[in-house]
C-alpha cells in the first residue's frame, strides 16, 4: 500500500474516485484511460479506506448508461488487490456476470476472495467467470483451473435451450450424457467420442434420446433469458457451446429419421443468422450439425446437405459442406452435381406437385403451385375446409405436425432447388433426355420447377404444355433416351423466338421459377470493345456495404468487408473454373464521409470496373494496378453467356444494393446528388425488361385505363394527383411539381397480377404502388396521406 502524507491523505479520502463532468455528464469509469482513479485509489491512507474505495467502484458498474465495463474496474484496482473485501467481490462478480470482459486481470484474486470468505457463487456468477477463463485477455494461468474445479451447474444459465436442461431432473444415465457432451472438442466427433456418446444412447434409449434431445435443440437461438450488456447479448456462450456442440454430435449417432435430418439443418441455419454488424451467431455450431448430418444415412440427410450447399454463403461452413459432399460423392461413386440431384427427396409426393393423405377420416392435400406449397383440407363430406377439424388437432397431433412440417420443408427445398437451376446456366451440365427426365421432368418435386423451364432437347426449344414437352408451334417433342438436354438461354436466339416464347408464357399465365425467357442479355458496347480489358458500365454507383456483401455470397462471388483499418480493399470475385476465367468487380469505400459500424465496416462502398482474369492470376487490392502482375484478359475473349451472366450479376448489385434504390433516403448529404440521378434516371437492362413486361401486361390489369407508359417511368392517375414511378428504383414522384412521395413497401400481400417469372420485387412493388395510387382516396395509411393532401 502506498503511503502519503497527511495532507495528502485528507485530500485523496475526500476527493472522489471518479469526478464529476464539467458538462454536468457523469464520465463513468469505462474509460480505459482514467489512470487518475487508479492513482487516486492508491492514495487511500488506510486499507478501510481503500476497501470504501473499491466498493465505490464497483457501485459504479452498475449505471444504465451502457458504459461499464468490468475489465476497466480490475485494472484500476489492479495495485489494490489486498483492498478488496468479500462483499465488494460478490459485487463485482454479480456485475461481470452480466457482461463479457476480456480482460479479467486479478479475477481469480476476486473470486477466492470470495470463496476464501465461505460464500458461494450464484449460478450467474459461474456463468460469468466460465466465461473469462474460455474467452478473456490477459488470462491468467491460474483462473482456468480455479474455474474448474466448479462443477455446479453443469451449463451455465441464461440461454433457454440451457435453462430447460437445468430445470429438469437428470437420472444418472442424462447426467452422465451431459457431461459427455462437455467434452467435445474438435469439429467433429472422433471415433472412440462417438463409441461412448452411442452406449449412453443405448442406455437412455433411443427414441426416447431422440426426443429430449431435440426438445432441448429446438430452443437454440432463441433470445437470452438472461441480457448481457451490449452486442454481447447475441453470441453463444462459449462454456454452453462446448456442451452444444456434444449434443448435436449425439443426434448424429442415432438411427436417421426426417425429423431428425430437419432438426440438424434448421440448427445450422439458426447459427448462421447474421447479427448486424457482428456476423453469424455461431459458425462453429453450424459445423456441428453438418459433421452430424454426415454421419446420417439415408435421402434425407443427403438432401438437407445439398440444400444448405445451396443457400448458405458463410465461406468456412461452405467449405466444410464441400468437403462433406465430396466424400458422399465418392462413397456412391457419382459426380458432385449428381450428388446435388439424387439427393432431392419427394418428401412422400405421388405425383408432380401433389400429396394426399388421410388423418383422422379427414383428407389432407398438399399442392405445390407457382413455387409455394401450401396444405388444404377436405372434410368427410367432400367439402373443401380452410384448416383441419378439431378431431384432427386433438387426436392427430403428431401426423398434423409432421405434415406441416413437410410444407416447410418443402418451401425452403424449393428455394434452394430454384437457385440451384438458376445457376446451371454457367454450370454447362447436360443431361441424357433419360435421366433429365426421371431427375427433372417426373420428379414429384423438382418436377414443379423443371415443368415451367424451357429446355433444349437435341436442338429444339421445349417447354412442357398441356401434358407433354412441346415446341412454340404447339407441336409435341419426342426426344430419343440418349438425347442431350440443357436449359435453354436467350443469349445466341434469334431476338423473335425470345419474344415468341415471351408471350407464350404470358398468354398461358406460366410463372418461371426465375427469369429465362426475360432474362436479361447483357452485349459488348463499342466503348468495352475500345477499352479492351475493362467495363465502367456499372461503375460509380454507391451501395449499401453489408446488402451487396449478402447478395455478391448469394450470387457465388466471394466478397469481404472493406474495414477501416490499414489493409487493402479487395474486389468481388466470382470463379469459373469451367470457363478458365475469374470475375472481378471492383469497389472501394467513399472516404466523403466517416460512416462504418462499431466494428470498423464501412456502411457504403462506390462501385468501380469490371475485369476478367484468368484462374489463379493476383488479385487487386482498392484498384490498384502493378504492371508486374498478369493483365486483365481482353473482353472481346470472353464467352458471350459468361460475360453476360456476371454483368447481370453486376446490375443485380447494383439495382438492390444502390441508396438510389432507397425510398426513405431524403437527407442529402453526400449522396443525394447520386440519389436523384439514380433514382430517377436513364433505365439500366433489368429496369428496361420490366418496361417491355409491363407494355404487355397494362391492357389486362384493371387499371389500364389509368395508366400509360413512357421512357422511364410508369405513369398513374388517382383522383387527387397524377404519379409517375420509376421503372428502375421504383421511387415515386407526384404531381404538380414532381414533389417526391415516400412509400416504404411493407412486404404485405398487395393485389395479385400474374407475373411470368418470380424473384423480381422491385416490379411487385412497382404494381402494387400503381394500384394503391389508381385509388387514391381509398388510402387510409397516414404516414402516405399526409404527403398527399
Amino acid at each position: 500500500m502506498t503511503t502519503e502524507t497527511p495532507d495528502s491523505a485528507t485530500s485523496s479520502a475526500t476527493e472522489p474516485l471518479i469526478p464529476a463532468d464539467p458538462h454536468g455528464e457523469d464520465p463513468g469509469i469505462g474509460s480505459w484511460f482514467d489512470t487518475g482513479a487508479a492513482e487516486r485509489l492508491r492514495g487511500a491512507a488506510t486499507r478501510a479506506s481503500a476497501a470504501s474505495r473499491v466498493e465505490e467502484a464497483v457501485r459504479l458498474l452498475s449505471r444504465p448508461d451502457g458504459e461499464r465495463d468490468a475489465g476497466t474496474a480490475m485494472i484500476i484496482t489492479d495495485d489494490v488487490t489486498d483492498a478488496w473485501t468479500p462483499e465488494a467481490a460478490g459485487m463485482f462478480l454479480d456485475e461481470a456476470a452480466r457482461q463479457w470482459t476480456y480482460c479479467h486481470g486479478k479475477l481469480s484474486f476476486i473470486l477466492r476472495c470470495r470463496l476464501d470468505a465461505g460464500h458461494t457463487l450464484t449460478p450467474e456468477q459461474v456463468a460469468g467467470v466460465r466465461r473469462v477463463a474460455l474467452v478473456g485477455w490477459r488470462r491468467e494461468v491460474v483462473l482456468a483451473p480455479l474455474v474448474e474445479q466448479i462443477r455446479s451447474p453443469l451449463l451455465n444459465p441464461g440461454e433457454p435451450w440451457a435453462d430447460r436442461i437445468l430445470s429438469e431432473e437428470l437420472d444418472e444415465t442424462w447426467t452422465a450424457l451431459l457431461e459427455h457432451a462437455l467434452t467435445a472438442s474438435g469439429s467433429k466427433p472422433s471415433v472412440r467420442w462417438a463409441r461412448a456418446a452411442g452406449a449412453l444412447l443405448e442406455r437412455a434409449g433411443a427414441e426416447t434420446a431422440r426426443a429430449r434431445l431435440t426438445g432441448w435443440l429446438s430452443l437454440v437461438g432463441r433470445p437470452r433469458s438472461l441480457p448481457l450488456d451490449g452486442d454481447y447479448e447475441h453470441h453463444t456462450d462459449p462454456y454452453n457451446a462446448v456442451a452444444l456442440r456434444g449434443l448435436i454430435w449425439m443426434l448424429g449417432c442415432l438411427p436417421a429419421q426426417p425429423g431428425t435430418s430437419r432438426m440438424l439443418a434448421a440448427l445450422a441455419e439458426s447459427a448462421l443468422r447474421k447479427v448486424p454488424h457482428l456476423g453469424p451467431r455461431h459458425a462453429p455450431t453450424a459445423t456441428s450439425a453438418i459433421h452430424a448430418l454426415a454421419r446420417l444415412d439415408g435421402d434425407d440427410a443427403l438432401a438437407q446437405l445439398a440444400r444448405l450447399a445451396v443457400t448458405v454463403t458463410h465461406r468456412g461452413t461452405l467449405k466444410v459442406l464441400d468437403g462433406v459432399l465430396d466424400a458422399k460423392a465418392r462413397a456412391l461413386g457419382v459426380s458432385r452435381e449428381e450428388v446435388a440431384e439424387l439427393g432431392v427427396p419427394d418428401y412422400g409426393l405421388t405425383e408432380v406437385g401433389r400429396l394426399v393423405q388421410t388423418v383422422g377420416g379427414t383428407t389432407a392435400e398438399l399442392t405445390v403451385t407457382v413455387g409455394k406449397a401450401a396444405l388444404s383440407w377436405r372434410n368427410d363430406k367432400g367439402r373443401t375446409v380452410k384448416s383441419p377439424p378439431a378431431s384432427v388437432r386433438a387426436g392427430h397431433a403428431e401426423e398434423l405436425a409432421a405434415l406441416k412440417g413437410v410444407v416447410k420443408d418443402v418451401n425452403k427445398m424449393l428455394t434452394a432447388q430454384s437457385e440451384r437451376l438458376d445457376r446451371l446456366f454457367l454450370a454447362q451440365r447436360s443431361w441424357t433426355y433419360g435421366s433429365w427426365r426421371a431427375r427433372y421432368l417426373d420428379h414429384p418435386l423438382l418436377g414443379t420447377l423443371a415443368r415451367r423451364l424451357i429446355w433444349l432437347a437435341g436442338d429444339v426449344p421445349c417447354l412442357w404444355t398441356e401434358g407433354a414437352l412441346r415446341d412454340l408451334d404447339g407441336a409435341q417433342v419426342r426426344p430419343g433416351p440418349e438425347a442431350d438436354v440443357r436449359l435453354w438461354h436467350p443469349i445466341g436466339r434469334d431476338p423473335a423466338e425470345v419474344l415468341s416464347w415471351r408471350r407464350h408464357l404470358e398468354r398461358h399465365e406460366i410463372t418461371q421459377p426465375f427469369k429465362q425467357a426475360h432474362r436479361e442479355v447483357y452485349l459488348l458496347t463499342g466503348a468495352e470493345r475500345t477499352a479492351g480489358g475493362h467495363s465502367t458500365r456499372f461503375a460509380g454507383h454507391v451501395l449499401r456495404q453489408h446488402q451487396l456483401h449478402a447478395l455478391a455470397r448469394a450470387r457465388g462471388w466471394r466478397h469481404d468487408l472493406h474495414m477501416a483499418v490499414d489493409g487493402g480493399f479487395p474486389p468481388a470475385t466470382r470463379d469459373l473454373p469451367g470457363w478458365g476465367v475469374r470475375a472481378e468487380f471492383w469497389c472501394g469505400p467513399d472516404h466523403r464521409t466517416g460512416d462504418w459500424t462499431p466494428s470498423g465496416a464501412y456502411l457504403h462502398v462506390v462501385t468501380g470496373e469490371l475485369r476478367f482474369y484468368p484462374p489463379g492470376a493476383e488479385t487487386h487490392h482498392g484498384g490498384f494496378i502493378d504492371p508486374r502482375h498478369t493483365p486483365p484478359l481482353p473482353l472481346t475473349r470472353i464467352p458471350p453467356l459468361v460475360f453476360s451472366e456476371v454483368m447481370r450479376d453486376a446490375d443485380l448489385f447494383v439495382g438492390v444494393a444502390s441508396v438510389g434504390a432507397d425510398p426513405t433516403w431524403q437527407d442529402g448529404g453526400p449522396f443525394g446528388d447520386y440519389w436523384t440521378s439514380y433514382g430517377f434516371g436513364p433505365l439500366p437492362a433489368t429496369a428496361r425488361t420490366r418496361h417491355d413486361l409491363l407494355s404487355r401486361l397494362l391492357p389486362r390489369l384493371a387499371i389500364a385505363d389509368r395508366c400509360f407508359l413512357d421512357d422511364r417511368f410508369l405513369h398513374v392517375r388517382g383522383d387527387l394527383r397524377s404519379y409517375k414511378i420509376h421503372l428502375g428504383s421504383g421511387n415515386i414522384l407526384m404531381s404538380p411539381n414532381d414533389t417526391y412521395l415516400c412509400i416504404v413497401p411493407t412486404g404485405g400481400s398487395g393485389a395479385r397480377v400474374f407475373l411470368p417469372f418470380e424473384g423480381d420485387e422491385v416490379l411487385a412493388v412497382i404494381l402494387s404502388k400503381a394500384m394503391m395510387l389508381a385509388d387514391d382516396t381509398a388510402i387510409r395509411d397516414s404516414s402516405i396521406t399526409a404527403q398527399l393532401r
